[in-house]
């Protein structure tokens, strides 16, 4: 039996910072009516309910239109919730799917068609393909121009894992900084790695759910020098997500108005903030100029 998650925060705050036309959260996840898109029985987590339109609620008052629905490990590779949110709003939502390395060419193409563009490997939680299946699932997708999300668990597997990265053809989006966490620094070996992944013209880091790897309150500020080391070598990869609803959260619960106030504080620069906002992700995720 799993823990239930905490919900998110249903009072976002507006936040100072205003966000540019077309701004896009790129890291999101939707839980549909569970009588209709159920859970799966190999999960880590029970998530809370926690629909599209709560998502687009949120979205408002952030003064954000765009987002990215990663599709969740507690539905296993059964898409569906996040097929049906896309089908929905086609202007707003683009997606990263979980998929294996059997999945069918014909259930690609569908979700290629859609918006999809991704597909998410892990190592924090059960119904996400582990490593053990990257080539086979990056050969799957490759005919699709997709890209392969990496969500690790802890920085140093991105050392290990980044070799085989590199030898892929397809683009590499590493998730939530690699879970880099404020007190192991810039220094620290992950980290490493992540900025020689980064440095190439094929991988992209999101700025996400840094105030969990964070050993400070909010504004999180042990983690401004890792998006500024980021920032030096790419700004041009660098996109930003809240990680709505928050799963796996179980004691507190942080508001989302503070997250894009936090990544406005840690990169300092409007112009910045644009590219994070608005054009990396337009391009990365396909959104129509």
């Amino acid at each position: 039996m799993t823990r239930p998650c905490l919900p998110p925060d249903p009072d976002t705050r507006v936040p100072r910072f205003k966000a540019p036309p077309l701004s896009c959260d790129a890291h999101a996840h939707i839980f549909g009516d569970f009588s209709t898109f159920p859970l799966s029985p190999n999960r880590s987590f029970t998530p809370p309910q926690a629909p599209v339109e709560n998502l687009f609620g949120m979205l408002d008052v952030l003064g954000v239109t765009r987002a990215v629905i990663v599709h969740s490990s507690a539905y296993g590779t059964d898409t569906r919730v996040s097929e049906e949110a896309l089908k929905a709003a086609p202007d707003r939502l683009r997606g990263v799917a979980v998929t294996g390395p059997d999945t069918p060419y014909a259930d690609l193409e569908r979700l290629d068609a859609l918006g999809f563009s991704g597909s998410r490997l892990s190592t924090v939680v059960k119904g996400t393909a582990s490593f053990d299946h990257l080539e086979a699932i990056a050969a799957r997708v490759h005919p699709f121009g997709w890209h392969i999300a990496v969500h690790v668990n802890r920085s140093d597997e991105l050392v290990d894992l980044a070799p085989r990265l590199l030898a892929l053809p397809n683009p590499i989006v590493v998730d939530h900084v690699a879970r880099v966490r404020g007190d192991e620094g810039v220094t620290c070996p992950g980290y490493q790695a992540l900025l020689t992944l980064l440095k190439t013209d094929r991988c992209w880091v999101k700025l996400s759910a840094l105030h969990r790897t964070s050993s400070r309150a909010f504004p999180w500020s042990d983690m401004r020098p890792l998006v500024e080391g980021l920032l030096e070598a790419r700004p041009d990869r660098i996109v930003w997500g809240t990680d709505w609803p928050h799963v796996n959260q179980y004691d507190e619960m942080q508001n989302d108005g503070d997250l894009l106030d936090a990544c406005a504080e840690w990169v300092g620069d409007d112009d910045l903030m644009r590219k994070i906002l608005v054009d990396n992700p337009q391009k990365l995720y396909r959104f129509p100029e």
